[in-house]
């Protein structure tokens, strides 16, 4: 120590004990005997609990320590002396209880992720690039645009053949507009009457036998047809009828044959194919 004392005065700085012949170690430039220094200043190793001696190697960790043969695995206990490991809650592991017992795992195949290897991520879930597939096709997604599904992953063009809106006329994919009828979804080229093909949407149609027709169509195939007029009695809009003996008359054309007055609500009197008020029937029988 470039210092001199007599045999005497060379202590333990701790204990005053002569250091003289004996083992001694130096601290901050101070003398300890071994016993001294060990209860001073050696650390308490993590696994067993014991002192670390100056004759044992010291192992430490993120400030805790180990005897050198303690230095071991917490699950699988095989020595991690020179060997890569990590730490959870305190606890050292090997590389492989480590990943085991805590690494991430891929999604798709239940795999652990190891170092290096790439990973995609949605939200909170984690796949490997190759378990990274659209659930029908398996095609990997990549970089291309996917549509996630409850907890299925979908390329674009699987999910629109499988829940895509379809026109139940051409069955192909409704990308925007349509037309609803009878809870379907129709294309609003493809909502045509089922007569002559006219459009309808946006115009007045009714249906029969579950068939869309256009007001003309329908009238022209299924209405009764007045008496008078020979047009059909559509009802489309409120029209209202007077029906008798199997015939029937637009609220206009329910007329008298005689003076053409309107016998809506009126006695009337059948003269053949005719219909005529009170008054016209008397100057007939007059």
């Amino acid at each position: 120590m470039n210092k001199d004392w007599h045999s005497g005065h060379f202590c333990c700085w701790q204990c005053d004990e002569s250091l003289t012949g004996q083992r001694y170690v130096l601290r901050d430039e101070h003398p300890y005997c071994i016993k001294c220094y060990e209860s001073v200043f050696a650390n308490g190793c993590e696994e067993c609990g014991k002192i670390i001696g100056i004759d044992s190697k010291d192992l430490s960790y993120k400030d805790k320590h180990w005897h050198e043969a303690c230095f071991l695995c917490h699950r699988c206990r095989v020595s991690l002396v020179d060997k890569q490991f990590g730490s959870k809650v305190d606890k050292i592991y090997c590389g492989n209880c480590y990943d085991t017992q805590f690494a991430s795992r891929c999604d798709g195949c239940g795999d652990i992720f190891r170092a290096g290897t790439k990973k995609m991520e949605y939200k909170t879930r984690q796949w490997h690039e190759k378990c990274f597939c659209c659930v029908v096709c398996k095609n990997p997604i990549g970089t291309k645009s996917f549509i996630p599904r409850e907890q299925e992953i979908y390329c674009a063009g699987c999910y629109e053949d499988k829940f895509a809106t379809r026109c139940i006329k051409c069955n192909k994919i409704i990308t925007s507009g349509g037309v609803t009828y009878k809870n379907e979804p129709w294309h609003r080229d493809c909502f045509t009457c089922s007569h002559c093909d006219q459009s309808l949407a946006g115009q007045r149609f009714t249906s029969r036998d579950e068939k869309p027709y256009c007001a003309e169509c329908f009238g022209e195939l299924f209405a009764k047809r007045c008496t008078a007029c020979a047009k059909p009695i559509t009802g489309i809009g409120g029209t209202r009828f007077i029906s008798f003996e199997d015939r029937h008359w637009h609220n206009d054309c329910f007329i008298c044959a005689g003076c053409k007055t309107s016998l809506v609500g009126r006695g009337f009197i059948t003269d053949e194919e005719d219909i005529i008020c009170p008054e016209c029937a008397k100057q007939k029988l007059s």
